[in-house]
């Protein structure tokens, strides 16, 4: 269950503050902490979130098992502008963009294998 979103025109510095607020959380309290969020990252962030969920829903999971597993920022490609300043010359302006990947996972299948570990332990001793 798997999201990309590349060349989003924001710099990945700015989105990693968003994406780390909503990290390792059930889908529910994600979308409902990014309903209240002021950031410019926070509906994009949102639309990509859904975008997983309804990969999930294809593939036959339930929304209510789903927690973000991993999402990551990376830098994307950098426009070069220039801005025009004193005495003819000028200055370079970058317009950085980011690459978002959001991996979602089940809690139900993650708790499964945490019991039979622990079991397996209790049986060792």
């Amino acid at each position: 269950m798997k999201a990309f979103l590349k060349n989003y025109r924001q710099a990945p510095r700015k989105v990693r503050l968003v994406a780390s607020l909503i990290k390792e959380k059930s889908v529910a309290e994600a979308t409902a902490e990014l309903d209240f969020l002021t950031k410019r990252a926070g509906l994009p962030l949102k639309k990509l979130l859904l975008s997983a969920v309804s990969n999930a829903k294809q593939m036959g999971v339930e929304m209510e098992n789903l927690f973000i597993k991993e999402l990551r920022v990376d830098k994307g490609i950098t426009m070069k502008r220039m801005m025009p300043a004193a005495m003819g010359s000028g200055h370079r302006i970058n317009k950085r963009t980011s690459h978002l990947t959001l991996i979602l996972a089940e809690q139900a299948s993650i708790a499964n294998n945490q019991l039979k570990i622990k079991k397996t332990k209790i049986r060792n001793s």
